[in-house]
């Protein structure tokens, strides 16, 4: 059965876990995405909901490019696509090994039920790739016009981090302005991106979502 409600994820504890336990059924992923939460299995526990205290975006606006990216992005000559090859791209970013981390939290169980989001229109990817080859991709989730940007992998240098920029430019000509990306990487603070706190996060998820904005 899908989760019912979720309490407010101003009550997280210190780790920022909201609730535990409950299912990765649709209903329960909407409605976790819409208030903010989001899931985040961990091995020998049951199913875990974050809202963490320190929540990582990257304001559009504030987007960095490095010199070398904005080479690398003159002269490439990958192709770039939007929701061509999400199964793969989920796939990809859970085989992907993490500095500091055994394994992935990107389940069986995870990839099942976003690639069931996908089939409904929810979670989205762009791509980027060398002929036929996928070489490089980003996912995440859309509820009512905010995006939540979930995991990348390369197969190629820069290959993530233009396939992001695409997925970028493609929300930004659609109205949005950030992105959330969770958790804050050193990657991503390289591109620009920043923590807010808890309130200001969930004050500007609630901004986002009343304007309405068709993202794909």
């Amino acid at each position: 059965m899908p989760v019912a409600e979720f309490p407010d994820p101003r009550s997280a504890n210190r780790d920022g876990i909201v609730a535990v336990g409950g299912d990765l059924h649709p209903r329960s992923l909407l409605l976790a995405y819409r208030q903010g939460i989001f899931p985040w299995p961990v091995e020998g526990f049951p199913l875990l909901w974050f809202c963490p205290a320190e929540r990582g975006v990257l304001e559009f606006r504030e987007l960095h490019l490095p010199r070398s990216l904005l080479r690398a992005r003159r002269l490439t000559v990958l192709r770039f696509s939007i929701d061509a090859a999400f199964a793969e791209v989920i796939r990809a970013c859970a085989a992907t090994p993490r500095p500091g981390q055994d394994g992935t939290w990107i389940t069986p169980q995870i990839i099942t039920a976003y690639i069931r989001l996908h089939r409904m229109g929810i979670t989205h990817s762009a791509e980027a790739w060398r002929g036929e080859r996928l070489v490089g991709g980003v996912y995440g989730v859309e509820v009512e016009g905010a995006f939540a940007a979930e995991s990348m992998f390369y197969h190629e240098p820069d290959a993530s981090k233009l396939a992001l920029l695409h997925l970028v430019d493609h929300l930004r000509a659609r109205g949005l302005d950030w992105l959330d990306i969770q958790v804050l990487t050193p990657h991503m603070a390289r591109l620009g991106a920043k923590t807010i706190s808890r309130d200001q996060f969930l004050e500007k998820l609630r901004r986002t979502r009343a304007r309405g904005l068709r993202l794909f």
